[in-house]
C-alpha cells in the first residue's frame, strides 16, 4: 500500500463509522479492476505486497523474474496439452490480476477484499483466444486479519489452543456474495478455482482414481484450518497430483472439478500455479524425488532444486501480519457494525 491510498482510507474511516446504518444491507456493492501479469507489471497500490505475483515484481531483477515465470508457465502448458502440438509452442498463456473492491456504505468508498487470477489460452495455430479459469491464486487482506491478528490474539495462551467462534464466517459470506453478485456473474463465465499448495503438516495417500490432466488423487484423513476456513466459503476440496509434477496440488472449488472444466481451463490453473509454487515452495513442488504412495510434505526437504527466482520467506511472514493490522484499522474496525450484522444475517 502507498502513503496516498493509506490516507484516503483514514479519512475514510471516520465517515464510515458515523454513517454505520441501523438497517441491515442485503448485499454489498463489488467493483472489478484489473491488469495483466506481464513483463511490464508493476502491482497496483491496493495488492498485498506478499501475493505471488506482486512479490516478483520487486527488486533490480524483476523484469528478469517476470520473464522466466511467464516462460515457465507456457512450458509447464504446452508439456500437459501436447495432442496436435509436435513443437511444444502452439499455446501461451496470459494471465490477468482481477481486484475486487467491496462498497459496504453504498458510497462509492470501496476496501480491497479480494485479488484472484484469470487465465487466457491464446492458442498461435488457430489464433483464437480461449477463456481460461478464474481463481487460480486467492489473495485477501481479510484473511491476513482472520489468520495473523484475530488467531493470534485468541491464542495468546500457547497451552490452551483454540479457534474463535465465527472463525472465517464473514470472510467466507463475502466471498459467496461476490460469486453470487450480479457483478460476478456479469465477468465471468465459470464458477472460481482456488489451487493452493497441499499443507506440510497432513500425510496424503493416493488413490487408484487418475484424470488425464488432474493425475493421480490424493487423499488424506485430516482436515487442516485452512480447509475449513475455505469451507467457509463455500467450497469443496481435492487433491491431485498432475502428470510430469512432484507432489500434489490442492483443487478449492464449487460443483464438479472434474467435469465442468474443459481440459484446456484445467491446464491454465495446473501450469499457473504449479509455476507460482515451485518458486514459492520448491521444497516440495521442486523436489527431486516423486511423492509416493503415502506422501508427507515437508518445507525442510534439503533434496529439491531452486528456480532463478528467490524471494525472501522470512519477510514474506512479517508482511502478513503488517496485512493484517491494515485490515483490521481500514476495513475490520470501522465498519464492524454493519459487518457483523449483514454476516450475522447472511443467506444466498
Amino acid at each position: 500500500m502507498t502513503a496516498n491510498v493509506k490516507e484516503n482510507f483514514k479519512l475514510n474511516e471516520k465517515a464510515a463509522i458515523e454513517n454505520t446504518k441501523s438497517t441491515i444491507k442485503n448485499d454489498f456493492a463489488f467493483k472489478l479492476e484489473s491488469i495483466y501479469f506481464n513483463e511490464s507489471y508493476i502491482p497496483s497500490d491496493s495488492t498485498r505486497t506478499t501475493t505471488n505475483f506482486a512479490n516478483l515484481a520487486r527488486g533490480a531483477s524483476r523484469q528478469e523474474n517476470l520473464r522466466n515465470t511467464i516462460t515457465m508457465i507456457n512450458n509447464r502448458f504446452n508439456s500437459l496439452a501436447n495432442w496436435d502440438n509436435p513443437h511444444n509452442d502452439r499455446y501461451s498463456v496470459e494471465l490477468e490480476i482481477v481486484s475486487v473492491h467491496l462498497d459496504v456504505d453504498g458510497n462509492g468508498k470501496t476496501f480491497p477484499s479480494i485479488e484472484i487470477l484469470k487465465t487466457h489460452i491464446v492458442d498461435h495455430k488457430t489464433g483464437k483466444r480461449i477463456e481460461g479459469i478464474v481463481g487460480n491464486n486467492f489473495s485477501s487482506y481479510i484473511r491476513d486479519y482472520d489468520f495473523s491478528i484475530l488467531l493470534s490474539e485468541h491464542n495468546k495462551d500457547k497451552n490452551n489452543y483454540s479457534i474463535p467462534n465465527n472463525f472465517g464466517e464473514l470472510h467466507g459470506n463475502i466471498f459467496k456474495s461476490f460469486v453470487n453478485s450480479k457483478t460476478y456473474k456479469e465477468n465471468f463465465i465459470k464458477l472460481p478455482v482456488i489451487c493452493l499448495s497441499v499443507s506440510d503438516s497432513k500425510t496424503y495417500h493416493r488413490t487408484g482414481n487418475h484424470h488425464p490432466i488432474l493425475g493421480f488423487e490424493y487423499q488424506t484423513n485430516e482436515s487442516s484450518l485452512t480447509e475449513q476456513y475455505f469451507k467457509k466459503m463455500g467450497l469443496q476440496v481435492r487433491c491431485f497430483m498432475p502428470p510430469n509434477t512432484v507432489a500434489p496440488l490442492t483443487f478449492y472449488f464449487f460443483g464438479d472439478l472434474v467435469n465442468d472444466y474443459s481440459n484446456l481451463e484445467l491446464i491454465s490453473t495446473i501450469s499457473t500455479m504449479e509455476t507460482f509454487q515451485r518458486i514459492y515452495r520448491p521444497e516440495i513442488y521442486n523436489a527431486n524425488s516423486v511423492a509416493g504412495q503415502h506422501y508427507k510434505p515437508s518445507l525442510k526437504n534439503q533434496d529439491h532444486s531452486l528456480t532463478k527466482i528467490v524471494y525472501n520467506r522470512e519477510e514474506r511472514s512479517q508482511l502478513a501480519i503488517e496485512q493484517g493490522k491494515f485490515a483490521e484499522e481500514h476495513f475490520i474496525t470501522p465498519h464492524k457494525s454493519v459487518l457483523e450484522q449483514w454476516s450475522a444475517n447472511f443467506a444466498l
